[in-house]
């Protein structure tokens, strides 16, 4: 009698290519193969075993970190450079348009004064792009400053600087999340004060100048307002335009004047010093007194040299006078000569 055949030995084939093993019963009864995992549980297991493999951080050795610290300070510092040079660069477009507009302007009596006006917008729209700059840079330099003062300031003075534990924790946090550290009214008003409002009040002064003079100096004031006019527009709303716009950077200005969030390139309190006055004050009397030193020791050299008395050289502490009978006589050297 023959020997049941198994479906292994029928099928090996089948056996090999089914991942799971033999199929169990409720699956043979029903002729299914198991559904597939989805796409997203798959992505959601492998999510769980890299969680549960995550490897800690290897502890740093102090040379390590101190190089990481110096090319990371080194990186900072250049990045804050480059930021530094964009912004010379927008204060010298202002101030090139601002030089080319008055040479134009009064070169000639024809030439119209409300390009001025003209190039006022301009250099507002420098500003604006200036300020935009500035905070970029300080980000930068915020950055630099955290490094110096946490961390370079304490390695170099341990126990005359207060110790600051929390700027590493403070750095790692803008790095994970960079952020503006000055907001846009404190960056426009800072470099409006520092440049940008001496060009305004030359650009309005010259306005004012232009019209007065040209073609010839204006007599009363309704002469003067008709001379403002541009187009169909009126000297009068043109004036009154350019009084309105100059005060409010007047305002703008003086009024972000307590705005001190930036912590990178400018301490936090504005207090004018005299130490620095002082201290060159003092160097100049040091080196005064340092010449005047020096030119009384050559002086009592000299003296000393003068007074010297006889071939030997010995000092008797008074001036040595000339003795006329010493002086050799001319004619009795002139017969030795001819003697000889």
């Amino acid at each position: 009698m023959k020997e049941p055949i198994s479906s292994d030995k029928v099928n090996p084939e089948a056996r090999r290519r089914s991942p799971s093993g033999p199929l169990s019963v409720g699956e043979r009864g029903t002729g299914r193969l198991p559904t597939p995992p989805s796409l997203l549980e798959e992505v959601n297991a492998r999510k769980k075993s890299a969680a549960g493999s995550v490897v800690a951080p290897r502890q740093l050795s102090p040379s390590e970190f101190n190089t990481a610290m110096i090319h990371f300070y080194r990186g900072e510092v250049q990045r804050s450079n480059t930021w530094r040079n964009r912004l010379d660069t927008t204060t010298n477009w202002a101030v090139l348009t601002a030089g080319a507009t008055l040479s134009f302007v009064f070169s000639s009596p024809n030439n119209p004064h409300f390009v001025i006006p003209i190039n006022s917008l301009l250099v507002a729209i420098f500003l604006l792009m200036e300020a935009r700059r500035y905070r970029y840079y300080e980000i930068w330099s915020s950055r630099v400053r955290v490094l110096e003062t946490g961390y370079f300031a304490q390695m170099l003075a341990p126990d005359g600087v207060e110790q600051d534990k929390g700027w590493a924790e403070h750095l790692a946090n803008d790095l994970i999340t960079p952020h503006f550290t000055i907001s846009e009214w404190e960056a426009i008003g800072r470099r409006l004060r520092r440049n940008y409002l001496w060009i305004f009040v030359l650009l309005a002064l010259s306005w004012t100048l232009k019209v007065y003079l040209h073609p010839l100096p204006a007599r009363t004031f309704e002469s003067f307002l008709d001379r403002a006019t541009v187009g169909v527009v009126p000297g009068s709303v043109v004036f009154g335009c350019g009084i309105i716009f100059n005060l409010a950077v007047f305002i703008f200005a003086i009024g972000t004047v307590r705005l001190r969030e930036a912590t990178g390139e400018v301490l936090p309190r504005h207090e004018f010093s005299m130490r620095p006055l002082q201290r060159m004050t003092d160097w100049t009397r040091a080196a005064t007194k340092m010449s005047r030193r020096s030119t009384q020791r050559r002086a009592k050299q000299a003296r000393h040299r003068v007074r010297t008395t006889g071939s030997s050289g010995t000092a008797t502490g008074e001036f040595r006078r000339l003795d006329i009978t010493e002086t050799p006589d001319r004619k009795s050297t002139a017969e030795e000569k001819i003697i000889r």
